[in-house]
């Protein structure tokens, strides 16, 4: 990824900066998810086409992993590792929802878009923070 798409994204041309941002951005909507779905585990459930318990073991798992983001958003200068660790994640997670889909869930419509559009997000977060990773290497 080019580093003036990545700065026009993130507003800023300092990579540690960007990849600051991205964090807290992924850290953010992981949360504000998590949070939707230990809180509202049962009516999205059935939205989604999806157990409301499960739902609601994603979402406490989601809150933890959004908090542990956010505090390594709050970093000055992030570690590599553990930056990378967010990413391979972020890449599982992905992998991961669109292979349930296929292989052992039945949601409805609604249920199967989200779970592309949630996948197609996080890997979107993976690409942006590996990017600015890259970028603060060449800083």
């Amino acid at each position: 990824m080019s580093a003036t798409l990545l700065a026009g994204i993130s507003r800023t041309t300092e990579p540690q900066t960007m990849l600051r941002r991205f964090l807290a951005a992924d850290a953010a909507v992981t949360g504000a998810n998590g949070l939707a779905y230990v809180f509202a585990s049962g009516p999205l459930g059935r939205l989604l086409g999806v157990d409301g318990t499960l739902l609601l073991g994603l979402g406490a798992f989601l809150t933890a992993y959004a908090a542990c983001v956010g505090l390594l958003a709050a970093r000055p200068r992030p570690p590599r590792t553990a930056v990378t660790l967010v990413v391979d994640t972020n890449i599982l997670w992905s992998v991961l929802s669109i292979a349930a889909l296929a292989l052992w869930l039945d949601p409805t419509a609604v249920g199967a878009a989200w779970a592309v559009v949630q996948a197609l997000t996080v890997a979107g977060f993976a690409v942006l923070q590996w990017s600015a990773l890259r970028a603060t290497a060449r800083a």
